[in-house]
């Protein structure tokens, strides 16, 4: 006989002398022993490759109270067996029928736990493979539990999703279509799994208005914000040509689809409800849960005004500024992240809830609100260190569009805001060219405004129009908000005639000149003979050396370039000296202006 089929006999008859041994015993006289000769002879036939004869031994009814008591110690040896043996093999097909016949037979709490501690112990590639495999028979033994059928379905979700979560979510078109480790593919699935259970609630639901047994709402309400968080917090959502049906916009509807089914949408969105959440002793694990559920909510919030899942729930009697307010906590959270996926959706939903609104309509008080002082100042942030250019232009144009959306007295307050707290001088020019546009619109009566006339403006010139270290300042880092200022001066001095003095230049001129023009004319000189110095030194270093290739650094603002050859830096230094020339130039315009004005309202006195 030769070997292999002797130890074929072997496998098989080793477990029949179990199963004949077993099926004489009542099912409280089986041993520690007899289950553990059961696992052995079983896994030795999966491996050696008896699959067939292990599927004829499961299903004899015979062996119906061995199966169901022993059965579930098969699950480990078996999805081994299934993920080594290729997809069309017989073979494969054999374990397949097993696991669907344990899952039929085995005691549900045993099985239950073979099942969950199979999906725990798999890792990496084989993560999402794992989870597939034993979604449908881990729902069918969660369908015949009596006892703790919630706590069982949540901590299924829970065990799933944490095995999950640790796996890259596919972003680009060409990621998302090759679903390397099957992400996609599973997040569906997960969901397919949830559905007799939100069919569940449902049902008890539509029983009783009084519905109280909430545990296994409860249980769902926790995966959809886990799933909330991740993949739908980090996937790309928008619709990809080529992509019949984005396996993420699917699993975003579905999860919104279990919240409206179990009446958690809308107290989601508006209350910001969050379920219970476990009281922690340890304030760490608190601040945790309380992130994560800010992240979940944000992405629901993005989910339904930008990409607009669900929004046909949705209630149409929310004015434009109060979803604006309900969404800028959202906002915040999602921009003080760092990640383009995250800040994207961000700067989306911001834009998303200022484009409903009209221009001049935001009424100041809500200025009182901290995520309305928070939110640009954390855009800025996005304008000014973002290292993706895309998002920091567009960052650039939501701060018009906000800014836009507020009446005068909004602007007003935002623009002393922002001066106050941008420290940067480039967003700081920015503010002061929107001032310059709003004086303009006062002085041409476009609107009624008083808020950019007389002493409202007077306030708001005097956090303008001055050095902020006097002569020191640094000229050159602060050029963008001094080239501004000048120019903001420039416009006043001639629109605005000394006897007329609508915006109240004129009364405060000396204050100007004193703590703005006569700095600046000392910084200037200062500046301008620093670096024709360092002009003249690199060019009598330049002849000194051999070469004028020679590698040095150099100090600019304060901050220390890159190395360079001495011609680079050359550039650099005339490229300052270019600078402070420009403000020079129109340093004097100005001063030429306003000696005109007042020359001109003496000859019309005399």
């Amino acid at each position: 006989m030769p070997e292999e089929q002797s130890q074929t006999i072997m496998a098989v008859d080793e477990l029949q002398a179990i199963i004949q041994r077993c099926q004489v015993l009542e099912e409280a006289d089986f041993k520690g022993e007899d289950f553990n000769l059961f696992q052995v002879a079983g896994q030795k036939c999966l491996e050696d490759g008896y699959a067939s004869q292990l599927l004829e031994v499961i299903q004899n009814e015979k062996n119906k109270v061995i199966i169901k008591n022993m059965g579930w110690n098969l699950i480990s040896p078996l999805v081994r067996c299934i993920f080594m043996y290729k997809q069309e093999d017989d073979k494969r097909e054999h374990c397949l029928k097993i696991l669907d016949q344990l899952a039929q037979l085995c005691n549900p709490k045993e099985l239950f736990l073979g099942l969950l501690e199979q999906i725990e112990q798999t890792s990496g590639e084989q993560v999402c493979q794992t989870v597939m495999l034993l979604l449908q028979p881990l729902q069918t033994v969660l369908l015949k539990l009596q006892n703790k059928k919630a706590y069982s379905v949540g901590l299924s979700l829970a065990m799933i999703m944490n095995q999950l979560t640790p796996l890259p979510v596919p972003y680009t078109k060409q990621q998302i279509q090759e679903d390397k480790l099957g992400l996609c593919q599973c997040c569906n699935a997960v969901v397919d799994f949830a559905k007799p259970f939100v069919s569940e609630v449902v049902k008890n639901m539509e029983k009783s208005s009084e519905y109280n047994d909430m545990e296994l709402k409860e249980e769902l309400l926790k995966f959809c914000m886990k799933s909330l968080k991740y993949p739908l917090l980090t996937a790309q959502l928008e619709q990809l040509e080529g992509i019949e049906e984005h396996p993420f916009r699917r699993f975003a509807t579905e999860i919104i689809d279990i919240l409206w089914n179990i009446r958690e949408l809308i107290p989601l969105v508006f209350l910001h409800r969050k379920g219970k959440s476990p009281h922690w002793e340890n304030q760490e694990f608190a601040d945790i849960e309380q992130k994560n559920s800010a992240e979940s909510l944000a992405c629901l919030s993005y989910l339904m005004f930008v990409q607009r899942f669900g929004i046909d729930c949705f209630p149409m009697v929310f004015s434009p500024s109060y979803l604006l307010q309900c969404n800028m906590t959202h906002i915040e959270v999602l921009l003080i992240r760092t990640e383009e996926s995250m800040l994207s959706k961000g700067l989306d939903l911001f834009e998303s809830c200022l484009l409903r609104m009209e221009n001049n309509s935001l009424l100041h008080q809500y200025l009182e609100f901290k995520g309305f002082i928070n939110v640009p100042q954390v855009l800025v942030k996005v304008m000014t260190l973002c290292p993706i250019e895309h998002l920091r232009k567009k960052s650039l144009n939501i701060l018009q569009l906000f800014i836009d959306k507020f009446d005068a007295e909004g602007k007003y307050t935002l623009f002393r805001c922002l001066l106050k707290t941008s420290n940067h001088a480039g967003v700081e020019g920015y503010v002061i060219k929107n001032i310059k546009d709003q004086i303009h619109l006062s002085l041409m009566k476009a609107c009624d405004n008083t808020w950019f006339t007389g002493q409202h403006l007077i306030s708001l010139l005097d956090l303008v129009l001055l050095l902020p270290e006097g002569a020191e300042t640094d000229l050159l880092q602060n050029s963008d908000r001094i080239m501004a200022s000048l120019n903001l001066l420039r416009y006043l001095i001639i629109k605005d005639c000394e006897s007329d003095n609508q915006t109240g230049v004129w009364t405060i001129l000396p204050k100007i000149e004193q703590n703005f023009l006569k700095p600046l004319h000392v910084g200037l000189n200062m500046s301008k003979a620093h670096y024709e110095a360092e002009i003249k030194n690199k060019k009598e270093n330049r002849r000194e050396a051999h070469s004028s290739n020679t590698v040095c650094s150099l100090t600019v603002s304060g901050e220390k370039m890159p190395a360079m050859t001495t011609e680079m830096q050359l550039q650099v230094l005339h490229s300052a000296l270019f600078t402070f020339d420009l403000i020079e130039s129109v340093l004097s315009r100005v001063e030429e202006l306003i000696e005109v004005k007042i020359k001109g309202g003496m000859d019309e006195n005399s």
